[in-house]
């Protein structure tokens, strides 16, 4: 790599967007809900896209309960307790989904919700 090439990588760096934590919470929730929405539209065709949407959300879910069961968390606690019960939600529906006895709606619905809330609190 040459120097004009090293100088253009370097400037185009700074040009990507800061996120906050709280914006990166809120785009890794859209993009889910987002493939979620869009796999369950054709299940049949897009089956296995749709499975790895709702793995993906209860991962992700997963990940948020841990993040909130560590001591050290300042999230208050009855919020980190909601979204404590939001995770264990999500993976008993997610659960239901697979076995054809619920569909996506609820999940979608949490975190459409969960997304307005970081909007909320981001402005």
């Amino acid at each position: 790599m040459n120097a004009l090439q090293m100088a253009r990588t370097a400037y185009s760096n700074t040009a990507a967007p800061i996120r906050t934590p709280r914006g990166t919470e809120y785009e890794a929730i859209a993009r889910i809900t987002h493939r979620i929405r869009e796999a369950s539209k054709d299940k049949k065709l897009s089956y296995s896209a749709y499975v790895k949407a709702l793995y993906d959300n209860r991962r992700l879910w997963t990940l948020l309960a841990t993040n909130v069961a560590e001591k050290d968390n300042q999230l208050p606690k009855e919020l980190r307790a909601q979204i404590f019960y939001l995770a264990q939600f999500t993976a008993k529906h997610t659960s239901d989904i697979l076995a054809k006895k619920a569909d996506e709606t609820a999940l979608i619905d949490i975190n459409t919700a969960i997304m307005r809330g970081l909007q909320r609190e981001g402005q």
